[in-house]
């Protein structure tokens, strides 16, 4: 596997829960850093980083598993993987054109968490907890709990049973994998008694952040669905990927389970062809294909992290040039109102 200099990379699960500590993947959420002086202390940073971090964390925390900080470089403040999840003051100020609903989901949202933007599939937000709280994230304004999201999904199931065009459910959230395996399972059993519900697509980020999430349960649900399942990770940077994460990758495509990848692009995390390059080759060796790059959702606190597009369309053309086809994504953005994704490269 690709070596990164400064990082931890593990060969397998036993560097990792569960242990006397960590029991289960639900411990390890459990036990999230949540406090900025507490991570910039784990990582040797500065405590001027804990306190900016404080005041522009806002109503979103700062949140992430003690999985994933262990791949952070410790003492380097720039750390791909730090400035995803560390708040910076560079989220405080209101730009123009950066807003708390970018791709107008919260006036359109339905009863029980649908939303239904594309013709032949219905996405729910199945929950509103996530494992980590990403600053670009596009739905940390979403009011989750005016949705009537949390465990309440029986006025989407309802609807979507009396639309015979709809083909294909999307989970969404927060991350639908928040949630146990025994609501998944019973959320699952549900879908699959709709007749007309070919494909279930469920997109996560758990896998990467909490690799113990991939229990037996979970691989056991996946795999008996008459649906077709089909799980999208969201992964952004090579060195989001260890040995662990390598394992519960490798268990769920062993299951029969088509996986996917997107990712978001990030100024100054992986705006480089180089950085780029290596993930998707890693990832198509791990029998994971890629399928967006995301131009990033202008959500209100995360205007630092845009690439201009003229530069992100140089990248793709770069990436182009570099790797087979099916080794890169499509460069894609969300626009309001339209009846699908855009591709921009």
């Amino acid at each position: 596997m690709p070596s990164h200099p400064g990082r931890t990379v593990s060969a397998s699960f036993e560097d990792y829960p569960p242990s006397p500590e960590y029991p289960n993947w639900q411990a390890v959420v459990a036990d999230a850093v949540r406090d900025p002086a507490e991570l910039c202390r784990l990582l040797n940073l500065p405590p001027s980083a804990a306190e900016a971090a404080t005041r522009a964390a806002g109503d979103f925390p700062l949140l992430v598993p003690r999985t994933y900080l262990s791949r952070i470089r410790i003492g380097n403040p720039v750390d791909p993987l730090l400035l995803q999840v560390l708040p910076t003051e560079d989220e405080i100020p209101l730009l123009q054109g950066f807003t708390k609903d970018p791709v107008g989901e919260i006036g359109s949202a339905l009863p029980g968490g649908m939303l239904w933007k594309y013709r032949g599939r219905v996405l729910i937000v199945t929950t509103g907890v996530c494992a980590v709280h990403c600053r670009f994230c596009f739905r940390r304004h979403f009011p989750y709990r005016e949705a009537a999201i949390a465990q309440r999904h029986h006025a989407a199931l309802e609807r979507v049973a009396n639309e015979p065009s709809v083909h294909e459910i999307i989970l969404s959230g927060g991350d639908p994998l928040s949630m146990g395996d025994k609501s998944f399972s019973r959320l699952v059993d549900q879908l699959e008694a709709i007749p007309h519900l070919r494909r279930l697509r469920i997109h996560t980020r758990q896998p990467i952040l909490v690799p113990q999430r991939i229990t037996e349960e979970l691989l056991a649900t996946l795999s008996a669905t008459r649906m077709t399942a089909i799980v999208v990770l969201h992964i952004n940077h090579p060195a989001e990927i260890d040995g662990s994460v390598e394992t519960a990758i490798g268990r769920l495509v062993d299951a029969g389970i088509p996986l996917l990848q997107q990712g978001v692009l990030l100024r100054r995390i992986n705006d480089q062809a180089d950085v780029l390059a290596e993930l998707y080759e890693r990832l198509v060796e791990l029998r994971v294909m890629p399928y967006y790059l995301h131009q990033l959702d202008r959500v209100a606190g995360a205007s630092h992290f845009e690439v201009p597009q003229t530069e992100a369309v140089r990248l793709i053309d770069e990436l182009r040039r570099r790797l087979p086809g099916y080794a890169v994504p499509r460069f894609v953005q969300e626009i309001p109102s339209a009846p699908n994704k855009t591709v921009l490269a």
